[in-house]
C-alpha cells in the first residue's frame, strides 16, 4: 500500500514549542488504513481501518481528539485515536472520492447549531459539505451544502482540475473555493448569507490552494 494524505497533530492551544510527546503525524494509506505515528519515538501507535477504498484527504480535529478521514468512494469517517474506534461514517458525498477536509473552530452558536467546531469536506464533483460539530457530544449536524456548476468535462473526473475550499482566516464565516466551473475563478462564500460575495478572475484552473493565516492573502497553483 501507499501513503496517500498527511496530518500534523494540532499541538495545545498557546503552548509553544508543542511538547515532544504530542508530536503525532496522521497517515492515510491506499488499503484503506489509518497509522498514527508518534514523532520522538519514530514508531508507529495505533493503526485503524475505517474505509473500505483508499483514503484521499485526512485531518485531526481542532483539539486533536478526533480524526477526520475520507476516501476514493466520497466516505468520510471521524475516529478517536485514544480508543481506535470509529465513531461515525458519513455517507453524504459518496460516489465521488474526497479531495480536502479541514476543521476550524468556532464560537458557539455561531451559526446556530451547536458544538465548538466547524469542518468540511470537499469531493471531486464540486459538492462542499459543511458541518457544526461536538464530538464529545456525538453532536455532527450539517450546516450547508454547496454545489458549483460546471460544463461538460472531457473524459472523466481524473482530467479535471481538482475541487478545493477552505475556511477564510480573516474572513469570519467565509469560505473560498476553487474548481473546475463556468468561469476559471476564486469564490468567496459567506456562511451566514448563504450566498457567493465575490470572485477573483483567475488565469487558469487552480490545482492547489492555501490561505495565509496572518494576512488577506492565497496562494495559488495552476
Amino acid at each position: 500500500q501507499s501513503c496517500q494524505c498527511l496530518a500534523w497533530k494540532p499541538g495545545p492551544v498557546g503552548v509553544w514549542p508543542c511538547p515532544s510527546e504530542s508530536q503525532h503525524v496522521v497517515a492515510g494509506y491506499s488499503d484503506g488504513t489509518v497509522r498514527v505515528f508518534s514523532v520522538s519515538r519514530t514508531e508507529m501507535e495505533l493503526k485503524m481501518h475505517p474505509h473500505a477504498a483508499a483514503l484521499t484527504a485526512i485531518t485531526y480535529s481542532t483539539d486533536g481528539e478526533m480524526i477526520l478521514s475520507g476516501g476514493k468512494d466520497g466516505t468520510v469517517a471521524i475516529s478517536s485515536p485514544r480508543t481506535g474506534m470509529t465513531i461515525r461514517v458519513l455517507a453524504d458525498h459518496k460516489g465521488s472520492p474526497i479531495t480536502v477536509l479541514q476543521c476550524t473552530r468556532k464560537q458557539y452558536h455561531d451559526f446556530g447549531v451547536e458544538g465548538g467546531e466547524l469542518w468540511l469536506a470537499t469531493s471531486s464533483d464540486r459538492r462542499v459539505s459543511v458541518w457544526g460539530s461536538d464530538w464529545l457530544q456525538d453532536k455532527c449536524e450539517l450546516l450547508d451544502w454547496l454545489s458549483f456548476p460546471a460544463p461538460a468535462g472531457p473524459e472523466g473526473l481524473d482530467s479535471l482540475p481538482p475541487s478545493l475550499a477552505a475556511f477564510c482566516p480573516w474572513e469570519h464565516g467565509v469560505l473560498v473555493y476553487v474548481g473546475f466551473g463556468l468561469q476559471k475563478e476564486a469564490l468567496f462564500y459567506s456562511l451566514r448569507k448563504k450566498q457567493v460575495l465575490r470572485k477573483i478572475s483567475l488565469p487558469a484552473f487552480a490545482t492547489s490552494l492555501s490561505l495565509s493565516p496572518a494576512a488577506p492573502f492565497m496562494a495559488l497553483g495552476f
